[in-house]
């Protein structure tokens, strides 16, 4: 096998092994066709099973009651910003957004675009530059909304829900595309969830979207363009056009392995314990590591964001790494430092390199 390095991008971020292995053992001849998966129409029954399969996986695995359904899309979470509230939004009917950071922020600005003054920002920590999340008592839902917006996890700014606003009977829509299937959760409240695949999923290109049914009753149908209807890839299976199939089978290799180690508990425990030595680390340096978020309640256990003290020690760490096998390290551009992006696929043992190299870098350049 070819060497592999430890992938810290944010995303496209690094995929579990064994669901690669599988792709690469059928990439040739799949299912005895004779033909890669990507070569096989998405009307063949081989194919069919694939994406009937991805689609039961997601159900199994968070538990999804039958009052919703999953479709399977492409245009990442860009395309939802729009599509949502293009849907959901008309002859006045309204929406409220809690801004969090800069997908969130971007999501919002597509509400307005659509539905103008009637998407509506109820909560921000814009003016902290979003280093935390609103509290409970900072959120005040309008009672005439369709749906509450909100971001899950700030892949940016790193900071995460980890209990969800409160919205009494108004539906919550969430983007969860950095840290969808982290960990079990009640779907219940939720009217509408969409992920983009490429950083806990699979890679770019595929976006799982849940949608409640009494909420899909409230789209608008006809009146929408087809593709950005969410009715017609409800009632076609996502396959009103040529779905992303590769994507797809991706997709379900992932969410199959997730099943094979455990399912979600399982993976949620690996996420602490990841959490727990980065954060550990962080904190034992206190005046080393900065971190970015100020309130450690709402620190993301997918995406860590910290500072060294001079910028040419934030280099000197980013190469130090790549030498030692670790990659996609600095900072997102809007903020600089140190991103340790460590979605699902990244193992505990790739957290204890990265916590020993820490160690070793402070030890040798703290003041």
């Amino acid at each position: 096998m070819a060497k592999r390095v430890i992938n810290f991008y944010a995303g496209p971020a690094g995929l579990p092994l064994p669901a690669l292995e599988r792709a690469q053992a059928e990439l040739l001849d799949f299912e005895n066709t004779g033909m890669s998966v990507m070569e096989i129409s998405h009307r063949s029954k081989e194919y069919e099973a694939v994406h009937n399969e991805a689609i039961s996986l997601t159900k199994e695995l968070l538990a999804i009651p039958d009052n919703y359904k999953i479709i399977l899309l492409q245009g990442g979470g860009h395309l939802q910003f729009g599509m949502l509230p293009m849907n959901l939004l008309y002859k006045g009917r309204k929406a409220d957004y809690i801004c969090t950071g800069s997908w969130a922020e971007k999501a919002f600005k597509e509400g307005k675009i659509v539905a103008g003054d009637d998407a509506r920002c109820i909560a921000t920590t814009k003016e902290e530059k979003y280093a935390r999340l609103p509290r409970r008592e900072e959120i005040k839902v309008n009672a005439d909304s369709v749906y509450v917006h909100f971001t899950s996890n700030n892949t940016v700014e790193g900071t995460q829900w980890h209990s969800f606003p409160e919205t009494g009977s108004v539906p919550l829509v969430c983007d969860m595309s950095s840290d969808f299937l982290w960990r079990p959760f009640d779907v219940k409240p939720f009217g509408l969830i969409y992920a983009g695949a490429q950083k806990n999923l699979g890679p770019s290109g595929v976006t799982v979207v849940i949608i409640r049914e009494d909420l899909l009753a409230q789209c608008l149908d006809k009146e929408l363009p087809s593709y950005l209807r969410y009715r017609i890839h409800v009632e076609k299976n996502s396959l009103y056009n040529t779905p992303p199939t590769f994507g797809i089978y991706i997709l379900r290799n992932v969410l199959a392995y997730n099943k094979s180690i455990g399912g979600l508990a399982a993976i949620e425990k690996n996420n602490r314990k990841k959490g727990e030595l980065l954060y550990g680390c962080i904190d034992r340096y206190a005046g080393f590591y900065k971190p970015f978020v100020t309130v450690p309640g709402d620190r993301s256990l997918m995406n860590v964001d910290f500072f060294l003290p001079t910028e040419e020690l934030t280099d000197a760490f980013v190469k130090g790494a790549k030498a030692a096998g670790m990659v996609g390290l600095k900072g997102y551009r809007d903020i600089g430092g140190i991103r340790v992006s460590m979605y699902n696929a990244v193992t505990v043992e790739n957290i204890q390199t990265l916590v020993a190299f820490m160690d070793d870098f402070a030890k040798k350049n703290a003041q």
